[in-house]
């Protein structure tokens, strides 16, 4: 897909947008006395107005990410991208958007909220990437196709080159959401990016990192794509806090975390199968696991009783008596193994 194409994508009023322009747009100059954004004297440490556009964290992002400023959007989560990518490509009550099913929830709220249609494809076998079904699910009216990968809950990821395909082959913006990426051998779609105008990829700091309460996503595309997303968001949609906290916590490293998560999953992923109520463990390239139990419900009150919280999936397409367990840090992880242990003998508690 050209860019022309992409801009052709784009609702009509979005690309006549003026933003709003900020007090910091108006003056980058040295420091003064700042009587220009109406804010307070009083130096508490948050009296002023942050980065609209995160400019020191943005660049520790691009060295982080290899890639440059300009092909990065920092959201209030990745939950802002999604909304604003409706908002920019579907106009309400005529577009229409295409996603896996089962897969992660919001983009189906985001769609309602913007009340553009979304068509739900099922995952093929063993959760595989329905390519062909996906692309029959599209008209002249889809603009948005959105793939979780790893995907949650199943927590498979796609193979790279089935995904190049159908972006190729998708007439609009293919969303690729790659929360779980670091978890992944398969990795990330990132350095790929210039191959494809249309593909925008979300990251997160909310997992590998650890900064889930900070709420900070990352929306890496195109730079025309970046630059309507930023026209589109509100002013200072990243609070000082947040900017300065995740800076902070770049200078650390989470390989080690990471490495862990890996193999904790492994050791949960072999032992969880010898207990007689699991029929399946799914492979997982993600920080949790899909595990298939004889009854959901049941084993579900189980855990929730011995103080283990899980997510019971079992009425989420494909995903009958399914819990989908995360996972913890390796104290937690044999607690969870000591409560199936405990069910498997008949200590259940009711």
């Amino acid at each position: 897909m050209k860019p022309a194409d992409i801009e052709a994508l784009v609702r009509p009023n979005i690309r006549a947008l003026c933003p709003y322009s900020t007090a910091r747009d108006e003056y980058s100059g040295p420091l003064g006395i700042f009587l220009d954004a109406n804010e307070s004297p009083y130096p508490t440490g948050w009296n002023r107005y942050p980065d609209p556009h995160q400019k020191a964290l943005k660049a520790q992002v691009a060295a982080l990410k290899g890639l440059p400023a300009e092909c990065i959007f920092l959201g209030n989560g990745s939950d802002e991208a999604i909304d604003l990518l409706f908002r920019v490509f579907c106009t309400p009550g005529q577009d229409n958007a295409v996603a896996i099913s089962p897969s992660y929830g919001m983009y189906a709220v985001a769609a309602d909220i913007n009340d553009v249609q979304m068509r739900s494809v099922p995952l093929g076998p063993d959760f595989s990437l329905p390519a062909e079904a996906l692309l029959d699910a599209c008209d002249g009216r889809t603009r948005l196709l959105f793939l979780c990968s790893p995907n949650n809950p199943t927590g498979n990821a796609f193979d790279p080159e089935e995904i190049a395909a159908l972006i190729r082959r998708f007439p609009g913006i293919v969303v690729l959401d790659e929360a779980y990426a670091d978890f992944s051998a398969r990795g990330s779609m990132r350095a790929r990016l210039a191959e494809f105008p249309n593909l925008v990829i979300l990251q997160t700091f909310s997992k590998a990192w650890g900064l889930a309460a900070l709420r900070l996503g990352m929306a890496f595309a195109d730079p025309y794509i970046i630059a309507l997303l930023s026209r589109v968001k509100y002013p200072y949609n990243i609070n000082q806090a947040a900017q300065e906290l995740v800076s902070q916590a770049l200078a650390e490293p989470v390989d080690g975390h990471v490495a862990t998560i890996v193999a904790e999953r492994g050791r949960l992923s072999a032992a969880l199968p010898a207990f007689g109520c699991v029929r399946r463990v799914y492979p997982s390239d993600a920080n949790f696991l899909l595990v298939q139990v004889d009854d959901a419900d049941r084993l579900y009150a189980h855990l929730l009783a011995d103080g283990i919280i899980v997510r019971n999936r079992t009425r989420v397409p494909l995903c009958a008596d399914c819990l989908r367990i995360t996972v913890g840090l390796p104290s937690e992880n044999d607690q969870v193994l000591k409560s199936f242990e405990a069910y498997e003998k008949g200590d259940i508690h009711r």
